[in-house]
């Protein structure tokens, strides 16, 4: 069984607790593959993977053939992508931006919030160099490098403020989740959800100990401090399994591209989990 995920330090963190052997499943063996968000958003358009990273903003594209799982997820809450530029540099109405790709949370966000912007996709790697050569006037970054960026660059708005104005509340800011193929039995789906369930809970309580194994065999791409704070914003106790407040912003989110003609029909996410009371319901 593959799990396809991110090569970011919270999908790392997030799944390594299954790849270091701390949580297994008897006669079931699990591999893993890391590629940048928007190439799991396009893999999950196809079907590639059985399990597998996505946006929250892809989720109804895939809903006839993925079910959402409560774990793994990220959310922003007073932060999240950000859009930057030259400093004292002042963007039109038609500015050329670079995105992380089209079916990222972030991108649905920006297309609503501009709609007359010239959006170019790129690898999210790419776009902080991208803005300091002037490819484009600016761009939006996530992942890892809201962090940290060159000192000529300044935030033009936080899409965090895009997202309060759209929802018109602070609910969280839905970034990343994960899916599961609907056609695995659902017996197997149940298993894997709790497993991965489980690998999240238990990264979280040996955090100390787990983050210090990725820095050592130089998994992630950021240092002990950056990480440490980076996985209190994305791969927190939030992120074990989705709360009732999560589900809602979820929701928002569904509701907001659909009435902005990006998805063909609103949905509740709920309608999209796995049955876990399916194995009760079948042993009693």
């Amino acid at each position: 069984m593959v799990i396809a995920h991110s090569p970011d330090a919270d999908d790392i963190f997030m799944y390594y607790a299954i790849k270091f052997g701390w949580v297994s499943m008897k006669d079931r063996a699990f591999d893993n593959i890391a590629l940048d968000i928007e190439t799991l958003n396009t893999e999950a358009l196809k079907g590639t993977y059985d399990i597998s990273a996505i946006s929250f903003g892809l989720y109804p594209h895939i809903r006839n053939d993925y079910a959402l799982l409560r774990t793994a997820v990220s959310f922003g809450q007073g932060y999240g992508p950000k859009l930057i530029r030259k400093k004292e540099t002042v963007l039109k109405k038609r500015f050329k931006v670079a995105l992380s790709g089209k079916y990222t949370t972030n991108a649905l966000l920006f297309r609503v919030a501009y709609p007359e912007a010239k959006i170019v996709y790129m690898n999210f790697l790419e776009i902080e160099q991208a803005v300091l050569d002037g490819v484009v006037d600016a761009g939006v970054l996530i992942h890892e490098s809201i962090l940290g960026y060159d000192d000529s660059l300044e935030v033009e708005r936080e899409l965090w403020d895009v997202w309060c104005e759209l929802a018109g509340s602070e609910l969280p800011l839905p970034l990343g989740g994960m899916a599961i193929r609907r056609s695995l039995p659902i017996t197997s789906a149940i298993a894997y959800e709790n497993l991965l369930t489980k690998a999240v809970q238990i990264a979280r309580d040996h955090k100390e100990a787990l983050s210090k194994m990725l820095i050592e065999r130089s998994l992630v791409r950021i240092d002990a401090p950056t990480l440490e704070k980076y996985l209190e914003l994305y791969a927190n106790d939030e992120s074990i399994s989705l709360n009732e407040t999560q589900y809602k912003a979820i929701e928002k989110l569904f509701e907001i591209g659909y009435e902005h003609g990006f998805y063909d029909q609103k949905i509740d996410p709920k309608d999209f989990m796995i049955p876990l009371e399916y194995t009760e319901l079948r042993n009693s």
